[in-house]
């Protein structure tokens, strides 16, 4: 059975993060923490396994790691697997994202007598995803790797929710976007959390710095007439929450609503230091 609190951060520090996901523990870089490690050295070394650098990426330990397991974050399951980059398929720092979705889904239903349309982009293993659908929302979730849909379909096949009303599209966004404006397709909660540089399915190359405004402004003539929202996030170190908040607000603001920004943070116990991974920013309508 999944651990109902299957993700916790245990410490950090000297350029490492401490994790535990589930019954599994994991040392990984973690260029933030700048600071001196809290726990002695004899903790973090009953680790499962760690993912360094150091001479290119590379796992030490990860023949005991299962091939695949199961967590659960706040009543929604995850599939885990370790890639060769380090990654889970989770990213548990936009767990308060996850919440607010589920909550502002659900007033929506309640406000105008219908489901949310949600539009889900660079949509990863499907977390915002899961959430929407919790709460009853109609989602459209893309991504470029039909890898990491496979993986969403999994998670959302695993909370139950496979007979939910989800698109699955693999795609590079800026085409999907223009089709969608073709066929007059609108969605009153955006969501994007572009990557710092990427490719699409057929190898276009996205670049957040050049590539992130246009795509907001084709995401501005997508918008429905009854909008909940937008939230963007990124873990691009020069796009802090002041440069989304700038964004959002240029690109939405003059509908009115209001804009808010902030760190996304990992967090553990009490006593644990957050560590702070990334940048948010939500635009909510009147």
């Amino acid at each position: 059975m999944a651990d109902t609190n299957g993700y916790e951060l245990l410490d950090s520090g000297s350029f490492q993060k401490l994790e535990r996901f589930g019954n599994v523990v994991l040392s990984r870089p973690c260029a933030q923490a700048v600071w001196r490690q809290t726990l002695p050295k004899a903790d973090w070394q009953q680790v499962t396994a760690t993912f360094f650098r150091d001479g290119g990426n590379q796992w030490r330990g990860r023949d005991k790691l299962p091939e695949t397991w199961a967590i659960e974050v706040d009543g929604t399951k995850f599939q885990l697997s370790s890639t060769d980059f380090g990654h889970l398929g989770i990213f548990p720092e936009q767990r308060d994202q996850w919440r607010r979705i589920r909550t502002v889904c659900a007033e929506y239903a309640q406000k105008h007598n219908r489901p949310a349309r949600v539009l889900n982009l660079f949509a990863y293993s499907g977390g915002s995803t899961l959430a929407a659908a919790h709460a009853g929302a109609e989602v459209c979730h893309v991504d470029a790797s039909k890898g990491m849909v496979d993986w969403a379909r999994k998670n959302a096949a695993l909370n139950g929710l496979e007979a939910k009303p989800v698109r699955w599209i693999v795609d590079d966004v800026t085409k999907f976007l223009e089709r969608e404006l073709r066929r007059d397709r609108q969605y009153d909660l955006l969501i994007l959390d572009p990557p710092s540089y990427g490719r699409g399915a057929k190898g276009e190359v996205f670049k957040i710095e050049n590539d992130l405004p246009p795509l907001l402004t084709l995401l501005g003539r997508l918008i429905s007439p009854e909008p909940l929202g937008v939230l963007l996030s990124c873990h691009t170190p020069e796009l802090t929450p002041i440069s989304l908040h700038h964004l959002l607000l240029q690109q939405f603001g003059r509908s009115g609503g209001k804009v808010e920004q902030g760190e996304m943070q990992l967090r553990g116990g009490a006593s644990v230091l957050p560590v702070p991974s990334g940048s948010y920013a939500w635009w909510l309508a009147d």
